[in-house]
C-alpha cells in the first residue's frame, strides 16, 4: 500500500489538475471500485455531476478530494490504485476503472486500479475531514502533530516499536518501508519494547520517520513496480536510496554488516544486526 510520501506526491500532482474544476460527466467502467457507494455505480456517477472540487487533502496514507459544497470524494488507493490526468482522447491505460470529465475540457481525471482493493466513495460532509478518516492519528507533517505527546503515547503502549509505528491511530502515514528505514536511522531494533524507550529515544524514532519520508517525498516516493505512479505516469526514485528495506545481504551503509531480513507480522523486517542489536526477550513475530 502506498505510504505517506507516495500519497502526498499524488495529492500534489492532483492539486493543479482538479482544484476549482466542475465535474460534467462520470463514467464507471467497472463497479468494484465504487462498491462502497451502496446506491450503485449509476447513482455514484450522477451524484458527482455539477460539483466543483477544491484542493485535495490528505491525512497519513488517506486522500480525499473535497467539493465546494462540503462533501468529498474519498479515495482508497489500496495496493494498486492510481490517479491519472490525461487528455480525454488519450488511450486508456490498462485497468482504468473510472473516468471523470470536467466542464472546462482536458485533462480528464482517471482512476486506475489493477487489483481493485481500492476505490472511490462519496463522503457526505467530508470536505474538512471525512468521518471515515477521523479515527486516524495525525502524521508527522501535520501542523498540529504533537511530537512530545506522540512519543509519550508510544512509550505507554505495551508493544514493539515497529508495531507502534505501523499503528495508524497513533501516528499515520508510516508503513513497512519507512518504519524499517526510520528504525535503522534511529539505531533501534524493530522488536524493542516501547515501554523500554526513553522519551528522547521515542522522539528520535518519530523524528527519523519524518526525515526519511521527507527524503522520499523529494524523490517522488518509492516505486518497486508500475503499481505506484504519479498522475503523469512517472515513478518515484527513493528505492535507490533505501538503506535496509529490501536490501537483504547487502552491506549496511553505516557499518558494512550485511542487512538481515526477518519475518514480522506476516511480512518482513529489514535491519542491520550490528546497528540495531536484538534486545533481550525480544519477540521476532512483532
Amino acid at each position: 500500500m502506498p505510504e505517506l510520501p507516495e500519497v502526498e506526491t499524488v495529492r500534489r500532482g492532483l492539486a493543479p489538475g482538479v482544484t476549482g474544476r466542475t465535474v460534467s460527466a462520470v463514467q464507471v467502467l467497472h463497479p468494484r471500485p465504487v462498491r462502497r457507494h451502496l446506491a450503485g455505480p449509476e447513482h455514484f456517477a450522477a451524484v458527482l455531476v455539477g460539483r466543483t472540487f477544491t484542493e485535495p487533502r490528505r491525512r497519513g496514507k488517506y486522500l480525499w478530494l473535497p467539493f465546494a459544497d462540503g462533501d468529498a470524494l474519498l479515495a482508497h488507493l489500496g495496493m494498486s490504485g492510481q490517479f491519472r490526468l490525461d487528455p480525454a482522447d488519450a488511450p486508456l491505460v490498462a485497468n482504468t476503472r473510472v473516468l471523470i470529465t470536467f466542464a472546462d475540457g482536458d485533462p480528464q481525471l482517471r482512476f486506475v486500479d489493477q487489483r481493485m482493493f481500492g476505490g472511490l466513495s462519496l463522503s457526505p460532509g467530508g470536505a474538512e475531514l471525512p468521518a471515515e478518516v477521523a479515527h486516524i492519528g495525525r502524521d508527522p507533517f501535520d501542523e498540529a502533530f504533537d511530537l512530545e505527546g506522540t512519543a509519550r503515547r508510544m512509550r505507554s503502549r505495551r508493544t514493539g516499536v515497529k508495531r507502534a509505528l505501523l499503528d495508524q491511530t497513533l501516528v499515520s502515514g508510516i508503513g513497512n518501508i519507512y518504519a524499517d528505514e526510520a528504525l535503522w536511522r534511529a539505531r533501534t531494533h524493530y522488536a524493542r519494547a516501547t515501554a523500554n524507550l526513553g522519551q528522547a529515544q521515542a522522539r528520535a524514532v518519530l523524528t527519523a520517520a519524518r526525515d526519511v519520508m521527507a527524503g522520499a517525498l523529494e524523490q517522488g516516493g518509492t516505486s518497486f513496480d508500475a503499481l505506484y505512479v504519479n498522475v503523469n505516469g512517472s515513478s518515484g526514485y527513493f528505492d535507490r536510496s533505501l538503506a535496509v528495506y529490501g536490501q537483504e545481504g547487502r552491506p549496511c551503509p553505516r557499518c558494512g554488516t550485511p542487512v538481515r531480513r526477518e519475518a514480522f507480522m506476516n511480512r518482513s523486517a529489514f535491519r542491520c544486526p550490528r546497528c540495531q542489536r536484538t534486545p533481550s526477550g525480544a519477540s521476532f513475530g512483532g
